[in-house]
């Protein structure tokens, strides 16, 4: 029984760092996961690896194709659709939720982390903007003190962290969101858990929105590559 335990707690351990690589970007998405070097690099063996990559599959980080490998998951432009409006609704009850709940000094404890956001966001370090993000509404998140709530948001979480930071690469997004962010704690802080959910939803929306900006060119210039190899492919009526 002992025994067994233990090998619960190994594949549980190595299924958290591959998160940890996948949000990182170590892993990224559509890679190959080349199951070899990451037994010498964790120092473990193959059977808690797979146990993790199975636990991840389940998660959708990852999916598994027959006689080729395990691949970390690529989520399209349909996924992004689906996911972001319904993390709005979640992330915006939990800023609900925290207006009502958070005490005083709840709220003080939250003053150093929107500094440091400022601070990285006038920098323009969107790794660093990134990371004190995510401590952000992690920390919302557990003062909703919903743990029902909770685990809807994490699933959902992991899922995004497949998209990464990517909307922070278009030109003042950084700057958008650390204001969208600014105003939900001004919202918290005045207790008022209606202005903090709208603000929250508007927040997750808005990051749909510069993804959805970013994919404009590479889609106009499919688009234009498909027009002119049809128009090549078409004879010509002259």
């Amino acid at each position: 029984m002992a025994t067994r335990i233990v090998q619960q707690v190994l594949y549980q351990e190595v299924a958290d760092r591959l998160r940890s690589m996948i949000q990182a970007g170590v892993l990224q998405s559509g890679a190959w996961i080349d199951e070899s070097s990451l037994c010498v690099e964790l120092g473990i063996s193959r059977t808690p690896l797979r146990e993790a990559l199975k636990v991840l599959v389940t998660e959708g980080l990852v999916r598994l194709e027959p006689r080729r490998g395990c691949f970390v998951n690529e989520l399209s432009s349909r996924d992004l659709e689906d996911i972001f409006p319904l993390m709005a609704m979640l992330e915006g009850r939990c800023a609900y939720e925290a207006a009502r709940k958070a005490t005083a000094e709840d709220l003080l404890q939250l003053e150093p982390l929107h500094q440091e956001l400022q601070a990285r966001a006038q920098a323009l370090d969107a790794d660093q903007y990134y990371v004190v993000n995510a401590l952000i509404h992690e920390a919302v998140q557990a003062l909703a003190d919903n743990r029902w709530l909770s685990d809807l948001v994490d699933n959902l979480r992991k899922l995004l962290s497949l998209s990464r930071h990517k909307s922070l690469v278009l030109p003042g997004r950084i700057q958008e969101s650390c204001a969208e962010h600014l105003a939900i704690f001004a919202a918290l802080k005045a207790r008022d858990p209606e202005g903090a959910e709208a603000l929250t939803r508007k927040h997750l929306m808005r990051q749909l929105d510069a993804l959805r900006t970013l994919s404009q060119p590479l889609t106009s210039n499919i688009q234009e590559l498909a027009h002119e190899r049809s128009r090549r492919a078409t004879p010509s009526t002259r």
